[in-house]
């Protein structure tokens, strides 16, 4: 049996890079992968990477018939898998080369110092002084009549797999995957639409900007319904009802979008006395130690926020405590920011309208319609509006930003929300032109 200092469970964002890091002090590290073909973890593999090239792709698809945008959509499908392929061996090298063990297999806990690891030739046992958890998440599949037999039915993951463009598209959930995928699947020239069980289309965000994202979306030829309950999925076709009345509607494919659960299925947690929630994530303190003195657990296991950003924050955090600084917690780490990529892109970071009022706040609102910006006439992309939330102090609450490049501009406005700025710091900043960071200039005046 061998013993390590640090065994490492999972190939994601926070797992190699602690592997790395940790390996690279001289430390005996193990990382533990039940899937060659997830080198890298879920961003690189399934999730933000192959996603967004396909966004992109999506933006540059031929406007031409049908047989045109399969033909290049199964190129793009290609090249995407090309992209993945080179990501996940440069990962492994990297992992490799700071002079971890990269062993393959499926890891169960014996208790909270030992795991047995299934391989492809036997099984086998180590000893570890120190884990971490880093399994990431699988999707929900909800338990709806014959979702299991259905061939034509698929999750995020496999959808991006397939090399045949679906020229009809029905979309199980209203949320911000599922959103990503109708526009991108929409670009491409698919007939999508959008079923959601809930009555609120987008509940967590103002409603100004959820009417402007869902005209957007509908002038795409994206159908949305909303207070749908799904009764059964019968090959291409999906039974649901609203209020008394049922419905019936036909696609060549599916795609499941009811959200992603945390992936503790196969490790066995109890043997070691981990305590996990009711839907299996892993509890933790706000130095990410379970309940277990020498286990960790990082990223989408822990079920709080699924980002991969954050699994990297995750990542320090750890550090920190494994090496007794301590001062990097879960709950210093600043406003929080998120992008959904549709088109454009919509963009939060800290407090919306509703969340200001429920604090009976005093703020004023700033917005600014992105038709006004010169760089989104630039780029042909003048869809959407800018949001700010300003406080009697001058200081940003919140912003939601629904315009061409989004993602980007939204990291200013959160680095101004962490370091207490005023507005007027933003607004007076000297910004490059023609870009869409300048509109801010406007935005805030």
């Amino acid at each position: 049996m061998k013993t390590y200092d640090v065994i490492v469970i999972g190939f994601g964002k926070a797992g190699k890079t602690l592997a790395g890091k940790l390996a690279k002090q001289g430390k005996a590290v193990a990382l533990i992968e039940k899937n060659a073909q997830m080198y890298g973890g879920t961003c690189i593999n399934v999730g933000c990477i192959p996603s967004k090239r396909l966004v992109t792709d999506a933006a540059m698809a031929p406007n031409t018939d049908f047989s045109a945008k399969a033909a290049y959509y199964k190129q793009v499908i290609a090249e995407k898998a090309a992209l993945t392929g080179a990501l996940r061996k440069a990962n492994y090298d990297k992992v490799a080369q700071a002079g971890a063990d990269i062993i393959d297999g499926v890891a169960t806990f014996v208790d909270a110092t030992h795991i047995s690891i299934k391989t492809a030739t036997g099984d086998i046992t180590l000893e570890g002084k120190q884990f971490i958890i880093n399994t990431g998440s699988t999707p929900v599949i909800p338990d709806i009549k014959g979702l299991g037999e259905s061939s034509k039915v698929y999750t995020s993951e496999t959808l991006m797999a397939l090399t045949d463009l679906p020229e009809t598209l029905i979309i199980l959930g209203g949320g911000y995957i599922g959103l990503e995928f109708a526009a991108l699947y929409a670009n491409f020239g698919s007939k999508v639409t959008v079923v959601q069980d809930g009555d609120i289309f987008l509940p967590r965000e103002d409603e100004d900007i959820v009417a402007n994202i869902r005209s957007v979306l509908e002038a795409k030829g994206i159908e949305i319904i909303t207070g749908a309950k799904t009764t059964e999925i019968k090959e291409g076709t999906l039974h649901y009802t609203i209020g008394d009345s049922q419905h019936s509607l036909g696609a060549e494919s599916i795609l499941i979008a009811t959200g992603r659960r945390p992936n503790t299925d196969e490790l066995a947690v109890e043997k070691a006395g981990i305590t996990v929630t009711k839907r299996g994530a892993i509890e933790t303190d706000e130095h990410l130690r379970t309940n277990v003195p020498n286990i960790w657990a990082a990223g989408d296991v822990c079920g709080k926020l699924q980002f991969t950003y954050i699994s990297l924050d995750d990542s320090r955090i750890i550090l920190e405590d494994m090496q007794g600084t301590r001062e990097r917690t879960i709950n210093n780490r600043g406003a929080f920011a998120y992008s959904v990529f549709i088109d454009p892109p919509f963009s939060r970071v800290g407090l919306n309208e509703r969340e200001a009022k429920e604090q009976d706040l005093t703020y004023r609102v700033v917005t600014l319609s992105a038709n006004a910006i010169p760089k989104a006439k630039v780029l042909r992309k003048t869809d959407g509006v800018l949001k700010a939330l300003i406080d009697t102090n001058n200081k940003i609450l919140g912003a939601q930003l629904f315009c061409a490049e989004s993602y980007e501009i939204i990291n200013m406005i959160k680095l101004a929300i962490d370091q207490n700025l005023d507005y007027q710091v933003l607004r007076d900043f000297i910004y490059t032109h023609p870009t869409m960071s300048e509109s801010l200039n406007d935005l805030f005046a």
